[in-house]
């Protein structure tokens, strides 16, 4: 069965297939372990009433095995048809080679929201000393900006073309270094600014959040970044200007170094981030490190009107220790929540939720977390998850 979309609403059979890649590297012990976990925790919250199909499809290193394609059309196929699918960490090389994989799927799905969770857990030892007034949700645009992957190789001749373009036709006089200079585009539209801007409005509303942070470069970049400001406050003021007016919302902004400093000095003071693509990569991965690490941060891409969403692991394949039962399963489990909620089953994501925070008070996690709780008991990705489960089978 699977999910569907009707006016506003997804319809959700209480079985329902998920379509899932298992990924590349860790992927093959964090994705079993989640899933066992989401299973429980389902069947806890819902008496057997409820239960999640998982139909694998291929991408990454075992689909290039299996099929000599990195990704296969059915893969793009069974997310389009099912809506909403989970994935783990894909291989992408580094200056050359495959376009990434993570990327294909954003693009071609036009999943326009990459939804990042922040919060810390208790008993997760973290390097700042209040990591509890960390509790935000970053909105960062996922198909424009750098990842819309407009670049060409220094010494190329598309290179040498687009410097004569920029150089005979725009003007252009201040590339110091012409001939060892490669060049890429930064695509900003008022299109892609307001659905994001929209979705994070929406978003704060429903949960009941104070505010939604514009955070730009525009002091610099005064037409791309500077223009996501200027259209996300004009969105914000033409289309929710009874909640603005009622106190509902706020929205303000800053520009994206003083919101660094200002996550480590005051970070209480944001809830809802909306901001561009290379932005929301350094923020969403400092706000991690900040509540213990990337190794618990959950993550999605969206496409909040079609409905489509694929919630994924933030981490990479980590190859040094696949194999090891070593990896922390933590980021896919909580990316797991985050779908469950999606589906509207708040009670079993609240459940594993619950379940995750016991164990870390208890000082039971792998050993990235345990090796820093005073009362820490290193477990491996196994006995990790099998810990979760049990916790799970005790709630009432």
């Amino acid at each position: 069965m699977k999910v569907q979309k009707q006016g506003e609403k997804l319809i959700v059979p209480d079985q329902v297939t998920i379509p899932f890649i298992e990924g590349d590297g860790v992927g093959a012990e964090i994705t079993p372990v989640s899933q066992k976990i989401v299973n429980e925790a389902v069947k806890t919250a819902y008496q057997g009433k409820r239960s999640i199909e998982w139909k694998e499809v291929l991408a990454g290193e075992k689909a290039f095995k299996a099929t000599g394609n990195w990704l296969p059309d059915e893969t793009l196929d069974a997310f389009r048809e099912h809506l909403v699918g989970i994935k783990g960490p894909l291989t992408t090389p580094i200056g050359e080679g495959i376009r990434s994989l993570n990327v294909a799927l954003r693009q071609t799905l036009d999943l326009y929201v990459c939804l990042r969770p922040v919060r810390w857990f208790k008993g997760v030892v973290s390097p700042i000393k209040e990591p509890q007034k960390v509790d935000m949700v970053i909105f960062r645009e996922n198909t424009e900006d750098i990842y819309a992957g407009i670049e060409w190789q220094q010494g190329t001749p598309e290179a040498r073309k687009f410097l004569r373009f920029l150089k005979d036709e725009m003007g252009v006089t201040k590339i110091r270094f012409e001939d060892t200079s490669a060049f890429g585009v930064k695509p900003v539209s008022i299109e892609g600014t307001e659905r994001l801007v929209r979705s994070a409005i929406e978003y704060a509303l429903e949960n009941h959040l104070p505010s939604v942070t514009l955070v730009h470069k525009g002091n610099i970049m005064k037409y791309t970044e500077g223009g996501f400001k200027k259209w996300g406050y004009a969105l914000a003021e033409r289309e929710f200007a009874k909640e603005l007016s009622e106190g509902k919302i706020i929205i303000n902004d800053v520009i994206a170094d003083a919101f660094l400093q200002n996550t480590l000095l005051t970070p209480e003071k944001y809830s809802v981030i909306a901001t561009l693509n290379l932005n929301g990569d350094y923020i969403s991965d400092q706000l991690a490190a900040m509540v213990g690490g990337i190794g618990i941060a959950p993550g999605a891409n969206i496409n909040y009107l079609s409905g489509h969403a694929i919630f994924e692991a933030t981490h990479g394949t980590a190859p040094d220790i696949a194999g090891q039962n070593k990896v922390n399963p933590s980021s896919l489990i909580l990316s797991s929540v985050m779908l469950l909620e999606y589906l509207g089953w708040k009670e079993a994501a609240d459940l594993t939720t619950k379940a995750m925070e016991e164990a870390f008070i208890n000082g039971e996690a792998t050993t990235d977390l345990a090796r820093f709780m005073p009362n820490g008991k290193p477990l491996g990705t196994i006995e990790f998850g099998e810990t979760i489960i049990k916790k799970l089978r005790l709630e009432p």
